[in-house]
């Protein structure tokens, strides 16, 4: 079976740190890339009061297979309790780029795979 493909988005409140953050991720093989958007204005609820902040936003390309593992290494390097960490089906695209994302990431650990 082809490997499928995701984009999982992740949200933080420095945009350089968002940056390395996503170096890491594409050093360490997890994704094949990440596209940034500097400025967001994120409004939520937290701890029962509604927050209005700007954050920085990055689409991270990788191995649906791959999600746990970018999942747990987020919560090890980001500085928020509760980081906005969600994976979104790719349900078509470029078959060259999709290739690429597969070809860029690595395997799965297997102790990690759900």
């Amino acid at each position: 079976m082809e490997e499928q493909v995701c984009e999982i988005v992740v949200t933080g409140g420095d945009a350089e740190w968002l940056s390395g953050y996503t170096r890491i991720l594409v050093g360490e093989g997890l994704v094949a890339c990440g596209h940034q958007l500097a400025a967001i204005r994120s409004v939520y609820r937290w701890e029962g009061a509604v927050h209005d902040e700007p954050e920085a936003r990055v689409a991270l390309h990788t191995r649906r297979s791959l999600v746990p593992e970018v999942v747990a290494r987020t919560a090890e390097l980001h500085p928020y309790d509760v980081p906005c960490v969600i994976a979104l089906p790719i349900v078509g695209g470029d078959p060259a780029y999709l290739r690429w994302v597969v070809r860029e990431t690595r395997e799965p650990d297997r102790g990690e795979r759900a």
